[in-house]
């Protein structure tokens, strides 16, 4: 291993060799021949850098520990409770989504029923049932000035068999 050059540049690896434009540019190495005590005198050694202990810690280690672990053990009881919950939360959804789907039908057939009672001809028939009989042309009353539209006239006809009770 050759040392760093003294003037600032970087020596090439060759395996371990040193070549004369090598010598001349780099420190001689520890294990060399070259190494006299008047080439010691002209390079400075450099400082040797040592690594500080850690600080001493003086905090006990089981209540963080304990610590640790409640916060986890908290954590997977928290998580499992929540997941229990959406879980049971989506069967309650789906029961409800299948109670407005029943509800749904049902508003159908009901808005259905209601569309056939409210038809020309189921009116007719109900109005008969009760006993009433067709008026003709109705004649109309305007209220803001009183002005009557057509003749007024009295319904005529006979009341329906069932609205009298027999026949």
């Amino acid at each position: 291993m050759t040392a760093t050059p003294v003037t600032g540049q970087r020596v090439p690896r060759s395996g371990g060799r040193t070549t004369a434009a090598h010598k001349e540019t780099s420190f001689p190495t520890h294990g060399s021949a070259a190494l006299r005590p008047a080439d010691r005198a002209e390079v400075p050694a450099p400082p040797r850098l040592r690594v500080a202990p850690p600080a001493p810690v003086a905090v006990p280690r089981a209540p963080f520990v304990l610590l640790v672990l409640v916060v986890v053990i908290g954590g997977v009881l928290g998580i499992l409770l929540l997941n229990t919950k959406i879980n049971e939360n989506a069967f309650r959804l789906d029961d409800l989504n299948s109670q407005q789907a029943a509800l749904d039908v049902q508003e159908q057939q009901l808005q259905q029923d209601l569309a056939q009672l409210e038809s020309a001809g189921n009116l007719e028939a109900a109005a008969r049932r009760l006993g009433l009989v067709d008026s003709g042309k109705p004649a109309y009353l305007r209220l803001p000035d009183g002005r009557l539209f057509g003749v007024p006239k009295p319904a005529t006809g006979w009341p329906s068999v069932t609205a009298t009770g027999g026949g």
